[in-house]
């Protein structure tokens, strides 16, 4: 079985179960992944997001256009000599 046909198959109960095994870095029985397992799961959930066309804010690894702390000071430019 290929990746591509694991993600069509996979359930929202095993993408949460993935999810939360690459967030916490380790599985439900508290093994810890492996650095190639952490990235075939990351790998994984990406995919099964794009194809179910999830909204971007709630995606893995989405993050703001721009930082709250940056915000204050967006006009300002620094020269260096």
């Amino acid at each position: 079985m290929t990746l591509q046909e694991l993600i069509q198959n996979m359930t929202p109960d095993i993408y949460s179960n993935l999810r939360q095994a690459v967030e916490l870095r380790k599985w439900p029985n508290g093994i810890r992944l492996t650095e190639e397992q952490v990235e075939l799961c990351m790998e994984a959930v990406i995919r099964f997001e794009i194809q179910h066309d999830m909204p971007a804010e709630d995606r893995v690894g989405f993050m703001e256009e721009q930082c709250e702390s940056d915000k204050d000071h967006a006009d300002i430019i620094k020269i260096m000599h």
